[in-house]
């Protein structure tokens, strides 16, 4: 952008790898045993997962994240990609539709749209989708995590098989064990770092109701005290009818903290 904002997308995957601000400070992470040659979903960035989010009937997370995207419009500060049905795609989920993931850059915040269409006529389709987004951290203990988390129900995968619901106590989240938890009803989130003195907020103005925190705490080889996965999502599945469309949109606005 104009005041020096920079974005790095690859086509594999549709992935935002970076999003710098003016400063040069870097937002979005990639993990240190990320496979940047295609081998396996990049570990890292605005990742999708789509048309599934977790386990379930296809492979883990869908097929979005590891196929290539195809730009269908691109400027200094746009790029319009578009994922349609292929051959590999259409042996786990034969359905007729069009993803287009739009991500632009200004001098105040980064913006994405992440747009579903089915393109058949008769036939609707139900998906999930969801940003796996990795956010960088400079360390864990200097990482607080604002929004409307207080009060709110939420699935902790770390508990038994099926997990368990628990209910938040607190209006600000830090991180000091291993998280998978679902915040449903929570699309707010703010992180704040007090070791760049910067917060980060996700507006999730369309399509993404719910967060999910993610972070493997003590795996050194997956760079842990780095990152932490605050994670744009449609949980409940979403019915597309034939001509149908649904709209994620999310935008990734930094500040200095006061």
């Amino acid at each position: 952008s104009e005041n020096g904002s920079t974005s790095k997308i690859y086509l594999y995957g549709g992935v935002v790898t970076s999003y710098k601000d003016a400063d040069g400070t870097e937002f979005i992470a990639v993990r240190p045993d990320a496979k940047m040659d295609g081998s396996k979903p990049i570990s890292g960035g605005l990742s999708h997962c789509w048309p599934q989010f977790g386990p379930g009937e296809i492979q883990q997370h869908g097929f979005a994240r590891n196929v290539n995207w195809s730009i269908v419009e691109q400027s200094s500060d746009k790029v319009v990609l578009e994922l349609v049905p292929s051959d590999y795609t259409k042996e786990m989920w034969d359905k007729e539709f069009r993803c287009e993931f739009t991500v632009s850059i200004n001098d105040e915040q980064l913006d994405t749209n992440m747009a579903v269409t089915n393109t058949g006529d008769e036939d609707s389709f139900d998906f999930q989708a969801a940003l796996h987004s990795y956010f960088t951290v400079s360390s864990l203990d200097q990482l607080e995590i604002a929004g409307s988390f207080e009060g709110k129900e939420f699935l902790n995968k770390m508990v038994g098989d099926e997990g368990e619901m628990q209910t938040e106590d607190r209006s600000v989240i830090t991180i000091g064990e291993e998280y998978d938890r679902v915040y449903k009803g929570v699309n707010d989130p703010v992180l704040k770092d007090a070791g760049t003195g910067k917060s980060l907020s996700v507006l999730n103005t369309e399509g993404w109701e719910d967060t999910v925190l993610w972070n493997p705490y003590g795996n050194e080889g997956m760079g842990y005290n780095n990152f932490v996965c605050v994670e744009s999502v449609k949980f409940d599945p979403v019915t597309l009818e034939g001509g149908a469309s649904w709209t994620g949109t999310m935008a990734l606005k930094p500040s200095k903290d006061e």
